[in-house]
């Protein structure tokens, strides 16, 4: 026994440091083909933006009939195409989300490629809006800002500092900001990169995207142009017609518009189950629209949440992208060391089913194949979406395609292009064009 001890000591010695953390905006060794580090070194900024006399939904007075005023704040992590210098260190993010009541919050960090006010790289760079969950963090996201940044994406990840979420009686609050946060945010991004300002200088302001996860999704697609249903329990249950008048049809619904949308990916998105556009609203959404749920998830539903936006957005060229079986903590990193020890803070980021490295790897390489190919205007990016294969599973390799790492070259009835043999399995991919 004790030379067994000893062996097994030796053998740790050996072995040495437990290996770190790696950056989630690194894809995994499965990942398929687009997934992976594009050319440029990451920047990363930390912008603060404020948005004077905003109505104060939780403040509103039934008795007058108004709400009180106050600024909004948000800061912006701004990830960017740079130059880094050579052995600079890269950033560690820290942030919080709600743990389970009554504690309080859940403190954790994540390892990131970014480099603080990195030199920014030379060249003209399209403008990415990224928008979280409720109750989520910007921070947990960097698996994908510091991942399309590296391909020559400028991309800017609101921090919406969302009531928690267990204390419903704070909802309006989410339902109200998160469309007016990003579409401030945007426009107010868009003027600065015309003013050439620091970490904006090769954003070009005329080749935008939004992205959106969960409530994030909702917020993007309102924007998008999917008007909200002036009739509708959404609407109705947001007090003093805050939310009416950005409804479609209300009075200042065009304070929304973006200039120069391209794209809008939407991943798991709420809203439909609150009655948020009705059966028409989202006929409104003419971007190229790309669509990421589970068939299980029981936050926003599939066949009540997510599919029906993929029926009802028919005014757009539309690709769906299903994982069978997973549930709603898709767009979030996997779980950081701090949240793998309380089953509620882990599964703010895992899911019950799907490995999270292999998520945000198809993640990574789908969205990279459709921004490049709407807001880039990449033609050679269809080959990676355009499928008669629905069901991944169903790809059949190509003869003469050989090496254990090899990937698709996609074609009729193959495994969709830039897939690794295998590893389509569980996924299904729909496309609709615009009516």
């Amino acid at each position: 026994m004790i030379r067994r001890i000893a062996a097994v000591l030796l053998a740790l010695a050996l072995a040495g440091p437990a290996r770190a953390e790696d950056p989630p905006s690194r894809p995994a060794v499965d990942a398929p083909e687009l997934a992976r580090l594009g050319p440029y070194g990451v920047g990363l900024r930390t912008l603060a933006l404020v948005q004077k006399d905003q109505a104060d939904v939780l403040a509103f007075d039934p008795a007058t009939g108004a709400a009180s005023l106050k600024d909004r704040r948000l800061q912006v992590l701004l990830w960017y195409p740079a130059s880094p210098p050579a052995k600079a260190k890269p950033a560690t993010y820290s942030a919080a989300m709600p743990g389970a009541p009554p504690r309080g919050p859940a403190a954790f960090t994540v390892p990131g490629i970014a480099v603080a006010d990195a030199p920014e790289a030379a060249g003209r760079f399209p403008l990415v809006i990224l928008s979280h969950g409720y109750s989520n963090a910007p921070e947990a996201m960097s698996w994908l800002g510091e991942n399309l940044a590296s391909k020559g994406y400028v991309v800017a990840a609101i921090g919406h500092h969302d009531p928690d979420i267990s204390d419903r009686t704070r909802f309006a609050e989410p339902m109200l900001r998160r469309p007016l946060d990003i579409a401030f945010v945007a426009q107010t991004l868009q003027a600065r990169a015309r003013a050439g300002a620091p970490g904006l200088v090769g954003a070009d302001p005329t080749r935008m995207a939004l992205i959106g996860y969960s409530m994030g999704g909702y917020g993007s697609l309102i924007v998008a142009g999917g008007g909200l249903d002036p009739h509708g329990p959404l609407v109705r249950g947001v007090p003093g017609g805050l939310l009416a008048a950005y409804a479609r049809g209300g009075p200042r619904q065009a304070e929304l518009n973006v200039p120069g949308l391209k794209a809008v990916v939407a991943i798991a998105p709420a809203g439909v189950r609150f009655g948020a556009w009705g059966p028409d609203g989202l006929a409104g959404i003419t971007a190229p629209l790309l669509l990421i749920g589970g068939d299980h998830d029981a936050t926003v539903g599939f066949a009540d949440g997510i599919a029906p936006v993929f029926d009802q957005a028919i005014h757009a060229d539309r690709t769906l992208l299903v994982f069978q079986n997973a549930g709603h903590s898709i767009g979030m990193s996997a779980a950081p060391p701090q949240m793998r020890s309380d089953l509620y803070d882990f599964h703010w980021f895992e899911d019950a089913v799907w490995r999270k490295a292999r998520i945000m790897g198809i993640d990574q390489h789908v969205i990279t194949a459709f921004l490049d190919r709407h807001v880039k205007g990449d033609d050679s990016r269809a080959a990676y979406l355009d499928s008669d294969v629905v069901l991944g599973g169903d790809g059949q390799w190509p003869a003469g395609v050989t090496g254990f790492a090899a990937v698709s070259p996609g074609g009729p009835g193959a495994t969709w292009k830039g897939f690794h043999r295998n590893s389509a399995v569980g996924l299904e991919l729909r496309h609709r064009s615009a009516e």
